[in-house]
């Protein structure tokens, strides 16, 4: 095969493996406020056990990433495709740790009922992981304005926190026996909060990748 046509379906291929690795880490989120939506114990521990794939899937890019280089000693614009893509790698498996930070909480809650049906988390979990989707998008297309759009998508996430902390801290002050839940609840929001910062990091990744310029989409 041509070496340049080589080259090229290999970063055909290693986009394959970032869309499959992001539609595997969004399973993992969704798997995870499931379960603490039913306090259901087994598909947190589930979501635990399916972590192990992710960090595979890291490992298979970061490789394939090093390949490119050392084979094709690609020029600047494809250096930053490919670093790009290794980047995201990692933002995706932190995204997963989130999860399973997530899961952990279930299992601890296991037994106990909800003190109230869950809203705002749901909520700031679907526009994480639609942050997600769209992060993943730009890279394929290499849509810089796409990569952008995240930051108003945080800045929404981040005020249903603002909200929920605000609300938590309320109920705190009324009940003291729910404080542990409580605690826990708000710390789920924190990892969710985090997700959505992932994604913007890799909207940012974008936008270097595209135009060799560095924009901070968290401020």
């Amino acid at each position: 095969m041509d070496t340049r046509l080589s080259y090229h379906q290999s970063l055909v291929e290693l986009q394959s493996d970032l869309l499959t690795m992001g539609r595997q880490v969004e399973a993992q989120i969704q798997s995870a406020i499931e379960s603490l939506s039913d306090l259901d114990a087994k598909k947190a521990r589930e979501t635990i056990e399916n972590d192990d794939q992710i960090d595979d899937m890291m490992l298979k890019i970061e490789e394939r990433c090093l390949r490119l280089i050392a084979l094709q000693q690609p020029m600047a614009s494809d250096l930053r495709i490919i670093g790009t893509a290794s980047k995201i790698a990692v933002d995706l498996e932190r995204i997963a740790d989130h999860a399973v930070d997530i899961a952990k909480i279930t299992k601890h809650l296991s037994g106990e009922r909800l003190i109230r049906p869950l809203v705002v988390i749901p909520q700031m979990a679907e526009i994480a992981l639609e942050m997600l989707r769209e992060s993943l998008l730009a890279y394929m297309e290499q849509n810089v304005n796409r990569a952008a759009s995240l930051a108003e998508r945080d800045d929404e996430v981040d005020r249903l926190y603002g909200s929920l902390m605000q609300d938590m801290i309320g109920l705190m002050s009324v009940d003291m026996s729910q404080n542990r839940q409580l605690f826990h609840l708000i710390m789920v929001a924190q990892f969710l909060e985090r997700v959505a910062d992932h994604t913007t990091n890799i909207g940012e990744g974008v936008i270097y990748m595209v135009t060799g310029k560095r924009k901070d989409l968290n401020v």
